[in-house]
């Protein structure tokens, strides 16, 4: 039988597009739903107000008139895009005291800015590493890590979520075969919210001779006393050889950052080809992150990153109180030698099945809460995840009114589907 040359013909039967579009047709589709105004702690979706407990704008900047003048002043002075790539046409010197000042907030030699994030993961990785070398990666790391070990052509191995053991294991094997070894983790994973065990991570990095990359995303703007991330908060700064942040985070805007040894960011400027064939950001993005890295690192800041962590403890309190599955992080080793368990902003919701989950998502949309849903691949099989994060804007009665929303919605969705998963789970 002949083979279809066709490369869409892979569409017709794809088991996503089916779901869908089933999704869809049965008005429980979680993805693309419409906003209309900006990311503020109650928002209106679809036409209605909903309480936003989806979004990543951990620190309430991106409707900050400090910051949305920052955008304006960058729109006012080099227009709406500059049309060619950093390398050629496009740096300008908002660009340049972005990088000199989030160097000096990371307390690296250098910084390089990247239009996103994902291109930031992208470009370092498949830049510094080749078919001889190999990359090693936590299984719940970030999939913009994945696309760019893949794209490196680097060997890949894997270790389970958060599991030193498993690192060393896998670092026994990746110095027998024969090139550098980059070692790449988040500091906040994106899903389960919880912190990577890095004064372990590291002390295995050293004995194995592997560079460390900790991937900041949802830490910067976040943790430690001057907001720089986990590598700060666990005071391992100086023994980490990168460190990536976005801009759609906390930074309130759109980009991505590396920060580390200085001939290294060089060597990125003048070697990553998707530094170097992507467009640069427009200004008013630019402009964004700086006025938003300024109010962060102003005597604000502190104040702002105490607020979202509050905001964090009292929602994971509060679900776990009201009988659902709350994926509590793991113990973390501080400076000093300590175990402590630290809450992020992250509050993941265990459901187990997706249709489960994809229902309880509408119930609560359906009663003016917005949540996000993580189904399979993104989580393993049965692992469907509700994830709910906070902002510093959110207030204690905005957060007490979505906690009584949840208590009703769980109520009578247990009624008429069957009990969810409980603390124990």
């Amino acid at each position: 039988m002949a083979t279809s040359i066709d490369v869409f013909a892979k569409i017709h039967d794809n088991e996503r597009v089916a779901q869908a579009a089933a999704a869809r047709s049965a008005g429980l589709l979680p993805f693309f739903r419409e906003v209309q105004s900006p990311a503020r702690p109650v928002v209106e979706m679809d036409g209605a107000p909903r309480i936003m407990l989806g979004s990543n704008n951990y620190l309430g900047l991106t409707a900050d008139e400090r910051v949305m003048q920052g955008a304006r002043d960058a729109l006012e002075r080099y227009g709406t895009g500059l049309t060619g790539s950093r390398f050629l046409n496009g740096t300008t010197a908002l660009h340049l005291e972005l990088e000199d000042e989030l160097a000096d907030w990371m307390g690296t030699e250098a910084a390089i800015v990247f239009t996103t994030g994902h291109q930031a993961n992208l470009a370092t990785i498949g830049t510094l590493l080749g078919p001889g070398d190999t990359v090693v990666v936590d299984t719940g790391d970030h999939a913009s890590l994945m696309d760019g070990a893949i794209q490196s052509r680097a060997k890949l191995r894997a270790f389970r979520h958060n599991r030193p053991e498993k690192l060393e294991q896998t670092l026994a094997k990746a110095s027998r075969d024969g090139g550098g070894v980059l070692v790449v983790v988040d500091g906040v994973f994106s899903m389960e919210g919880d912190i990577a065990p890095l004064p372990e991570i590291v002390e295995l990095c050293q004995r194995y001779g592997a560079r460390l990359m900790v991937d900041e995303a949802h830490a910067v703007g976040v943790l430690g006393a001057r907001g720089a991330g986990t590598c700060e908060l666990l005071g391992v700064e100086d023994q980490v050889d990168l460190r990536m942040g976005t801009f759609s985070k906390s930074l309130a805007s759109c980009g991505g950052f590396i920060a580390g040894n200085a001939e290294v960011i060089e060597f990125l400027r003048l070697q990553s080809r998707a530094f170097l064939f992507t467009a640069s950001g427009v200004p008013a993005a630019v402009g964004a992150a700086l006025a938003a890295l300024r109010v962060i690192r102003s005597p604000e800041g502190p104040e702002l990153m105490a607020r979202v962590l509050a905001n964090g403890e009292r929602l994971n309190r509060g679900l776990h109180e009201l009988g659902f599955s709350v994926v509590d992080p793991l113990p973390i080793r501080v400076p000093g030698g300590a175990m402590e368990t630290i809450t992020t902003p992250i509050v993941p919701i265990r459901v187990g099945e997706d249709w489960k989950c994809v229902l309880l998502w509408r119930a609560l949309y359906d009663a003016g809460i917005f949540t996000n849903v993580a189904l399979h691949p993104a989580v393993p099989i049965d692992g469907a995840l509700l994830r709910t994060s906070v902002m510093a804007t959110h207030d204690v009665a905005i957060l007490d009114r979505a906690l009584d929303t949840f208590a009703t919605v769980k109520r009578e969705f247990e009624a008429e589907h069957g009990p969810l998963p409980g603390p124990e789970a």
